[in-house]
């Protein structure tokens, strides 16, 4: 290989890896592109996870998606690490004659990367000309500092996740698992709880504003699934959201301003992730069938409804700002259904529904 051609191409491949791992968690932000090691990485296995699923729901292939995160996480570092290898591999090769003993071939070169990368150094291959020596320990540095931060960049993963479950699980109590948004409200009325609604959404808009920051920022958290079973982040996002346009469009005396902010905050949450491409099916509908047993047991535990032939439509549009993206997500992430997923006339009851004193 022509010395000018392994430098040039040597020098692309680092300055690939290293615009990647800048992009990807050094900044806090979405940075869409083409030439980006972590997307395709990410996108691709992913696919293949799921081809492994095969469509067929199961607690064993649940757990299988659920170790793709980590797996993805730790995919990246090595993917990261055998970029620089080779692309410092590759600038050496056409620096060789600096070395001592000068290496015969490609193999040996990737070798002595390789062990300057992991800073191994066994000493068999010294650098001596000035740039071979700045080459190898820029690689050093690199290498070191790659580690640290993956595995910071791990840490904080970690702390968001943990973050954006505590609030999931804690809805579990009330709307059941998978969630409902009508067991939600169900069981607010059974124990008394109606007057605080209004807390419930203001929670619910405080974690919607983390959740978009961090999964817009990091969207790898996204494949992060939750650690209980039939639960999920996206599927505890549309109850809350469902019974949010319950109240302000069926739901009478019951005060409306916290349940609209958080239904712009989370309808906000679920366009930006949408956005990024996280999609996949066709999106279901909600009939009106499914909405009047929804109604007939709001009533049944004392809610003052509107007049179901107006608060119908309300509800559909109010429904439409956001279930058919959410589905669109739930569907591309294969996480558990809710009672708007694909199965409207499921509505499940509230958990813990025994004559509990």
């Amino acid at each position: 290989m022509d010395s000018v051609v392994a430098f040039a191409l040597g020098a692309f491949l680092l300055a690939l890896a290293f615009w990647d791992l800048f992009e990807t968690v050094v900044v806090p932000r979405p940075t869409p592109g083409w030439f980006r090691i972590g997307r395709y990485l990410v996108r691709w296995s992913w696919r293949g996870f799921r081809a492994l699923r095969d469509g067929r729901p199961g607690r064993s292939y649940d757990r299988l998606l659920g170790l793709f995160a980590p797996g993805a996480t730790l995919a990246l570092l090595i993917a990261w690490l055998i970029a620089l290898i080779v692309g410092y591999g590759l600038v050496l090769f056409a620096l060789r004659d600096e070395l001592r003993p000068v290496p015969p071939d490609l193999g040996t070169t990737l070798y002595f990367a390789a062990t300057s990368v992991l800073t191994i150094g066994y000493g068999d291959i010294v650098a001596e000309g000035a740039p071979a020596r700045l080459i190898i320990t820029t690689a050093a540095i690199s290498g070191l500092g790659v580690v640290a931060l993956v595995v910071t960049f791990l840490f904080s993963l970690y702390g968001s996740y943990q973050r954006r479950e505590i609030q999931v699980v804690a809805l579990q109590a009330a709307a059941g698992a998978p969630p409902s948004a009508v067991a939600l409200l169900e069981t607010t009325a059974q124990l008394d709880l109606v007057r605080r609604l209004p807390e419930l959404f203001i929670e619910w808009e405080r974690w919607g504003v983390e959740v978009l920051d961090s999964h817009v920022a990091y969207p790898l958290l996204g494949f992060f699934r939750s650690s209980h079973d039939n639960l999920s982040w996206i599927s505890a996002l549309g109850t809350v959201l469902d019974a949010s346009s319950l109240v302000l469009t069926t739901i009478e005396g019951v005060p409306r301003g916290e349940a609209k902010l958080f239904k712009r905050v989370g309808a906000h949450l679920v366009e930006d992730i949408y956005n990024l491409g996280f999609r996949a099916g066709e999106p279901t509908t909600l009939d009106r069938s499914d909405f009047d047993a929804a109604c007939d047991r709001l009533e049944a535990v004392g809610y003052v409804l509107a007049p179901r032939d107006h608060a119908w439509p309300a509800f559909e549009a109010a429904r439409a700002a956001y279930a058919p993206r959410l589905e669109a997500m739930a569907n591309y992430w294969a996480t558990p259904a809710a009672s708007w997923l694909g199965d409207p006339v499921a509505l499940r009851l509230p958990v813990h529904r025994t004559d509990d004193p």
